[in-house]
């Protein structure tokens, strides 16, 4: 499966962006969809991820109440609204994508991705 991300740009604190990431090929309810995020100087970090079939997600810490992910399977896209940003959330945004079998396709991918997007950049002034 292809991905490229899109949506980022440069933001005010407290503002609100919606991250877009397009898959081509493969089976798109097969792939657990996660975002992960590259600031400056920082490893990658995990941000969000959704079940082949939505039904579940999980969040690193610092995002939840403020970031949703959804996907949408008919479109083959995946979707991160982040809002109330803030300055730490700067980074270059990765969508990624992980291949599961029938039988687990209840899991959540945190890491081992087998397919990255290209990155969008989000920066968020204060």
């Amino acid at each position: 499966v292809q991905l490229q991300a899109s949506g980022g740009g440069l933001v005010q604190a407290g503002d609100s962006l919606r991250l877009s990431c397009r898959a081509s090929g493969g089976t798109f309810s097969r792939y657990g969809m996660g975002w992960l995020r590259q600031a400056p100087g920082k490893e990658r970090e995990f941000v969000a991820a959704i079940t082949g079939s939505g039904s579940n997600t999980d969040y690193v810490d610092s995002v939840k109440g403020r970031f949703s992910i959804s996907r949408d399977n008919n479109k083959k896209m995946v979707y991160l609204q982040m809002n109330i940003l803030k300055p730490e959330d700067t980074a270059v945004y990765y969508c990624a994508a992980k291949y599961y079998i029938l039988s687990e396709g209840h899991r959540i991918p945190h890491e081992d991705y087998d397919h990255w997007g290209q990155g969008t950049q989000v920066t968020v002034s204060s």
